[in-house]
């Protein structure tokens, strides 16, 4: 009867710190495309949110048309959605990059949208009565007021987009979920926890990182809770 292997790799454990030492390049790699691939898609939808959730508080016609696109893109498989890019941007990155972007522009319109719409009439009547444009009026009266709301669908948008960069994978570019599915086809298990692992890990400190991002920019809502 032959004695078990000493390497965990040869005996393919979970938990295996020999993997993190031995694939430590590969891990950093795919780590970087994963956060690249995160930051770069919300970036650009909050590029194209922004404008989309100002002319749907500025147009009553627009409001539907915004909300309801946003919407059905939102419902879209993501197989499907990389399908329907494949035209436009073959097999790269800019088309996980898209495909992201599209998905989380319903959570930053909706949430955009609420957050301006619930600034309060008087206090935009007050700001006009003391000589505000319009363009003072947004930067400096309406958006810091809408900011909470915009931070939680960003936040949201945010953790959605690094579980959703794991899909990328079927065209070679999911960060980490290359690690997952390609440990998942080898049956790998150090490889599919720690990429795992990775993503949650991921996710919570963007989260808490945007939710501090938050509080500093306003800190009238800590005031008020005390």
């Amino acid at each position: 009867m032959t004695a078990p292997p000493d390497d965990c790799l040869a005996r393919n454990e979970w938990l295996c710190g020999a993997y993190l030492t031995s694939r430590r390049q590969i891990l950093l790699d795919a780590l970087g495309q994963h956060l690249r691939l995160t930051s770069v898609s919300v970036l650009v939808a909050l590029a194209v949110a922004v404008p989309l959730a100002l002319l749907a508080r500025r147009s009553r016609w627009a409001s539907g048309p915004v909300l309801g696109v946003t919407t059905v893109l939102y419902t879209i498989p993501s197989l499907a959605m990389f399908s329907l890019l494949l035209p436009l941007y073959g097999l790269s990155a800019g088309l996980v990059v898209a495909g992201l972007a599209l998905y989380s522009l319903t959570l930053l319109v909706r949430n955009l949208l609420a957050g301006l719409r619930a600034v309060p009439a008087e206090t935009r009547q007050a700001a006009r009565g003391l000589g505000y444009g319009p363009i003072r009026l947004l930067l400096t009266v309406e958006l810091p007021l809408a900011l909470p709301a915009a931070m939680a669908g960003l936040r949201i948008a945010t953790v959605s987009a690094v579980s959703l960069v794991t899909v990328g994978a079927i065209v070679g570019f999911g960060g980490l979920g290359n690690l997952i599915y390609a440990g998942m086809n080898t049956y790998f298990k150090a490889q599919v926890l720690t990429a795992s692992v990775l993503c949650v890990v991921i996710a919570v400190a963007a989260d808490l990182l945007l939710l501090g991002v938050q509080r500093l920019l306003t800190p009238w809502t800590r005031a008020a809770r005390r």
